[in-house]
């Protein structure tokens, strides 16, 4: 992922994936026993605030087990955690309200290095970053653009097959140049309307409005902490068969990866001053 041309082939595979009829997939996925769905057109609630929502409960369940030491549950404080998410949420909304929202999309939301795949011969003509087969949408749902693309940027930082694959190394976050390499691939293919219909092997986007590289890149560092916020959840949710001690020898550090996640989503409410 951190190769130039392929995350520039990634943008570009994301934005296509953010073009897909989110209406047609999201109705139709639904099923029937689910709650009621926007009529077709409205808009979607983001994902991400609905898993966090969703997710907290089973998480205050896992905490309150009583093999649940009482310092851990300090050091994951849902109660505090949920007053900052709302207020969190609430300086998002209003930010959006005075610039710009960032679209809700069809979002993959799990966008690390082992869902994106890369094919070893491609079809004649085709555009090069179309050898970039994105799989495992597990997790897809409605969800700013933005969001995904943070979420992204903070798979760079992982190792899932290093000594800690539970913790993320924040040296390793995509450089200013590098988002920008990746927005513009993204906002190049985000308008199919300027490509020409037969992209050529080897093209390479590169006229973008600075505005545009500007309005994502402030877009996303907003929707940033959400991302850490979700996995920090779902951490915690993953958790119960540890804690319980009844997973043998877990072969993922579930807390470890909570905590590392928790304590990203309150490094950057504060960088942003929230």
């Amino acid at each position: 992922m951190r190769d130039s041309k392929v995350s520039s082939w990634i943008g570009a595979r994301m934005a296509e994936l953010h073009q897909v009829d989110i209406d047609a997939v999201m109705l139709q996925e639904s099923p029937p026993s689910s709650s009621p769905s926007p009529i077709e057109g409205e808009a979607w609630e983001a994902g991400v605030k609905k898993n966090v929502k969703s997710w907290l409960v089973a998480a205050r369940e896992v905490l309150a087990l009583p093999s649940v030491p009482e310092g851990l549950r300090g050091q994951l404080d849902l109660e505090k955690f949920e007053r900052d998410w709302d207020q969190y949420i609430s300086w998002l909304e209003d930010k959006e309200r005075r610039e710009s929202s960032s679209p809700i999309v069809f979002s993959h939301n799990d966008a690390q290095y082992g869902n994106l795949l890369r094919l070893t011969t491609l079809k004649d003509g085709a555009p090069e970053h179309r050898q970039i087969i994105v799989v495992d949408f597990e997790y897809a749902s409605p969800n700013p653009a933005a969001f995904d693309i943070a979420n992204h940027f903070h798979e760079w930082t992982a190792n899932y097959h290093g000594e800690t694959p539970h913790l993320l190394d924040s040296a390793r976050y995509p450089t200013l140049k590098q988002r920008r390499n990746f927005y513009r691939a993204y906002l190049t293919y985000s308008h199919p309307s300027t490509l020409p219909t037969r992209a050529p092997t080897g093209s390479t986007p590169t006229e973008v409005a600075e505005s545009e590289m500007q309005t994502l890149e402030s877009q996303v560092r907003a929707w940033s902490p959400a991302s850490h916020a979700m996995w920090a959840i779902w951490g915690i949710v993953q958790a119960r068969e540890a804690l319980e001690g009844k997973d043998g020898e877990p072969e993922f550090d579930y807390v470890g990866y909570a905590k590392c996640r928790m304590e990203g989503f309150y490094r950057e409410i504060r960088a942003l001053c929230v």
